[in-house]
């Protein structure tokens, strides 16, 4: 019998998880003694997290899970890299996860220096900086297009706007670049969640869904 869980069920155990950290319950699960000792040997998470790097995202805690529950892989802006694309991969095909979830946030730091960054009198950034924002400044440069004939300027765009474009850039991105987890996605065995994080309200909100995350199991 395969007891591994359906991508709807892993989803549905991550936003029971992040409402009770939304309503201060968390239970704190599998942190103790015995579950590190049950860990020493061998990992099965059921879900890959990929995330910015801001400290207010800490993934066990938003979503109240424990040691060996999640595979989190994190950058600024949650950036597609190689490295990225090869530690989900190796989520997906070794430790046999069901869900990936994509992780953003509002009040990114990223995401404000890439609108920033399109500002004619912009400031030359440090090369590594820019280079880890520059796959935001499409997002930004979509959402200031669209908003051009109501005047929208660096200065006033939407930040949070923003960021939800490229969380939804992030995941077709993640999608275009891995073959083995787009197929993995098409048969079925892995679903995407592209998540965007209030840090007032501690909610993660669906804004892009890639797979099946709503069947009867969960």
């Amino acid at each position: 019998m395969n007891d591994r869980p359906t991508p709807a069920k892993v989803w549905t155990e991550m936003k029971r998880g992040n409402a009770r950290f939304v309503a201060g319950e968390p239970r704190h699960p599998r942190q103790d003694v015995e579950r590190r000792n049950e860990l020493a040997t061998a990992q099965k998470p059921r879900a890959a997290l990929f995330g910015c790097s801001d400290s207010r995202l800490a993934a066990e805690i938003i979503f109240d899970k424990g040691l060996g529950d999640l595979f989190v892989v994190r950058n600024a802006g949650q950036v597609i890299t190689e490295s990225v694309v090869g530690s989900l991969e190796y989520a997906v095909a070794v430790l046999d996860v069901s869900l990936i979830v994509v992780l953003a946030h509002d009040a990114c730091g990223a995401v404000g220096a890439a609108i920033e960054s399109t500002r004619s009198d912009a400031p030359e950034l440090p090369a590594l900086i820019w280079r880890q924002i520059a796959p935001i400044v499409p997002a930004a440069r979509s959402v200031l297009a669209a908003g051009a004939a109501d005047g929208v300027t660096p200065e006033t765009v939407d930040a949070e706007e923003v960021g939800r474009a490229h969380l939804r850039n992030t995941v077709a991105e993640l999608l275009r670049a891995s073959e083995l987890i787009s197929e993995a996605v098409a048969d079925g065995r892995v679903a995407i969640v592209g998540a965007n994080y209030r840090l007032a309200e501690g909610t993660a909100i669906p804004e892009v869904v890639v797979g099946r995350t709503d069947d009867a199991a969960a």
